[in-house]
């Protein structure tokens, strides 16, 4: 099955669902208990054919990418110093000599078993991350690379409004407007991975591919617990922590929602709680049980709010705007909760040192005849103006 054949199946899917909703509304009745099953087990089959469609688009792009990657250079074209240290950094990772590296990048600690990673392969292990972490593609991500730390100016308080004034008299002087100063200091994010030697050796791929893939996935679930949870100490600020530094809990909306669920009327309330300015570009983002539950419901004309995506790369729709998936959402569903949130990314800054430190490990998992290798990376990150972001509470 193709990707357009597959997101045909879904969209029937996701229609199939909608018919038993309807016709129990127009029954007047709630769902049965075999009518319930039945939608959930539908609209679990469309996610999951829909995670798949991703994962085959991202699976092409992958291909696509190597195929140029692997393309013929012309005959007699000399190597560059930046190709030069890729080759030496793929003979490190393979059979641990990066003797020529060291050399040609000036890096030191040839006893620690460790060196700072090609740019090459750090620039595919950055696109790696942002294609599985979503937020990264939507957020202001700022490189650190003369200070550890960067300072964020932060408007803590607007200015009164303008007085109406005769043409000679003194202008009133503004007394409210202040502002603050967040530091943005990037921690250390480490993840180990394994890889068979065989696999190292003998791999058509080439072995920088392998190692950064599994850094990429396991730097990704790290990242995006982070952006969305972290509490700020040693780690990002997540937009779901309410922080006076991030978002304070006067951008919580729980207008028209109830103690265990998202209503029409509720999402509306959050939506328009967001400035006009920032929601041409903004997104939605619940956990997947919770699209469940709002692909649901109706608008005051019998409409649904919720639009799956029809084509290729396009996201579904709620109320007019894009719509996130992600497992590290809230999805507790009682009093008082976060649950969803409507977001801006671009006022989400991701501060980072530039440079990944990668660690070859041998002896120690000689036993089972594997390599590992310990990435680290420095990051961080907070949400810079909360106005930009509204967060979905229950009542």
């Amino acid at each position: 099955m193709n990707i357009r054949e597959m997101m045909e199946a879904r969209a029937t899917m996701v229609a199939e669902a909608r018919k038993l909703l309807d016709t129990a509304e127009a029954e007047k009745r709630e769902l049965s208990a075999e009518e319930r099953a039945q939608y959930d087990k539908t609209f679990d089959e469309a996610r999951k054919l829909g995670d798949k469609i991703q994962r085959e688009q991202e699976l092409r792009e992958e291909e696509r990418r190597l195929a140029e990657a692997g393309r013929m250079e012309p005959e007699g074209k000399k190597e560059s110093p930046e190709e030069r240290k890729l080759v030496a950094f793929r003979n490190f990772l393979v059979n641990g000599n990066a003797a020529e590296y060291r050399a040609l990048a000036n890096d030191s600690d040839a006893s620690g078993g460790y060196l700072h990673a090609a740019e090459q392969f750090v620039a595919r292990l950055i696109k790696g991350l942002d294609n599985q972490v979503f937020v990264r593609k939507y957020a202001t991500i700022l490189p650190v690379t003369g200070s550890d730390t960067l300072g964020v100016p932060t408007l803590t308080a607007d200015p009164a409004d303008p007085t109406w004034t005769t043409e000679i008299a003194a202008p009133s002087e503004d007394a409210t407007m202040a502002f603050g100063r967040r530091s943005l200091q990037p921690e250390q994010l480490s993840k180990l991975i394994k890889i068979s030697m065989k696999l190292l050796r003998t791999s058509a791929l080439p072995v920088e591919n392998l190692v950064a893939d599994r850094l990429a996935y396991k730097f990704a679930i790290a990242q995006e617990n982070a952006f969305l949870n972290g509490d700020g100490d040693g780690e990002p600020l997540g937009i779901f922590t309410a922080d006076a530094n991030g978002i304070n809990t006067d951008r919580d909306v729980s207008t028209g929602n109830t103690d265990t669920a998202v209503t029409a009327d509720g999402l509306a309330e959050a939506k328009y709680a967001l400035k006009a300015q920032y929601r041409g570009t903004a997104r939605w983002i619940f956990h997947r049980d919770g699209v469940k539950k709002i692909a649901k419901l109706k608008d005051g004309e019998g409409q649904y709010l919720w639009r799956p995506g029809i084509t290729v790369g396009e996201p579904d729709i709620l109320m007019g705007l894009p719509v996130d998936e992600s497992e590290y959402v809230p999805t507790t569903w009682t009093t008082g909760l976060y649950v969803g949130a409507l977001c801006n990314w671009s006022n989400y800054w991701i501060a980072e040192l530039q440079g990944v430190e990668l660690q070859r490990l041998v002896e120690l998992y000689a036993g089972t005849s594997q390599i590992g290798f310990i990435g680290r990376m420095y990051a961080d990150g907070a949400p810079v103006l909360a106005e930009s972001f509204v967060r979905v509470k229950l009542g």
